[in-house]
């Protein structure tokens, strides 16, 4: 089995970790050789902070890192996954590049959260092979994919993406192309209302989060998560839904504030918690 990735953020670079792990020879794409480097540091980190250092590092070794979608020839990928920045004009033209040096049987898939699968697949020439293989943060520890249906793809691909999930140890869903698709959608709607709680002043952001762990038994708080998902992507996310489903997505101003602010969570150093120290305080 091989596995083409494209883009090695942090959403593509565990990507590529967990297919490394679970056997599969993974090739990363990056945009340039600086963009490269700092994929490599990413699995470099990631290899010192795995449950079994030695076991991680020897798979994340062999992912082989390289500066734009190169010819493929005897290594054409099974699967090919994009996971570039959520912008649907850059997807659809890295879809359509991709799509076009790997063999007909291959499938393709997009780590979109939250854009339309028929949109996606417009740029495709075989959209029946194309579907939404939606990964979360962070990849290695995270037990859910969910996958997402466009209006064409086939039966078949379905069934090999959910054979690959469970490969990697992990467990998916199915769920059609609508916009947030199910599990954006709901942790959207929460991560937005803990944000207008916050603006309110009803609760501290630390007290907001552990009620949600210790009410409700979430693994973390939504505005812990918005601060690791990122606070630029959760507005995006929410922009993008307030357009499609109505105002009850509309982002507060908080977050527009924040983002303006550069306080983008972890990746900043500064969200709805100071991550200067590399966590929390609070946590």
């Amino acid at each position: 089995m091989r596995v083409l990735v494209i883009g090695g953020g942090t959403m593509g670079a565990g990507i590529a970790q967990v297919m490394a792990e679970a056997g599969y020879g993974v090739r990363l794409v990056e945009v340039d050789e600086a963009a490269t480097a700092a994929a490599r540091a990413r699995l470099a980190h990631a290899a010192e902070r795995a449950a079994s250092p030695g076991e991680a590092a020897g798979a994340i070794a062999s992912i082989e890192v390289v500066a734009g979608i190169p010819e493929l020839g005897d290594g054409a990928p099974d699967l090919v996954v994009e996971a570039v920045p959520e912008d649907e004009s850059l997807k659809r033209r890295v879809l359509a590049a991709a799509e076009r040096r790997v063999p007909a049987g291959a499938v393709v898939a997009s780590n979109t959260s939250s854009l339309s699968i028929a949109a996606l697949a417009s740029a495709l020439e075989r959209p029946e092979r194309f579907l939404g293989m939606h990964f979360f943060n962070p990849v290695p520890r995270s037990a859910l994919v969910e996958l997402v249906t466009g209006p064409v793809t086939s039966e078949a691909t379905v069934a090999s993406a959910r054979r690959w999930v469970r490969e990697l140890g992990k467990e998916e869903i199915v769920v059609r192309d609508a916009p947030g698709f199910a599990t954006s959608r709901l942790g959207v709607a929460a991560g937005l209302e803990a944000i207008r709680m916050l603006e309110e002043g009803v609760a501290s952001a630390e007290d907001i989060d552990r009620g949600m762990v210790l009410g409700y038994r979430h693994p973390m708080g939504p505005l812990r998560l918005t601060d690791l998902v990122g606070l630029d992507v959760r507005l995006a996310i929410a922009e993008h839904l307030e357009r499609t489903l109505g105002p009850r997505f509309a982002p507060p101003q908080l977050l527009r504030d924040k983002v303006a602010a550069g306080e983008l969570g972890k990746k900043a150093g500064r969200g709805f918690f100071d991550w200067s120290a590399g966590r929390p305080a609070a946590w």
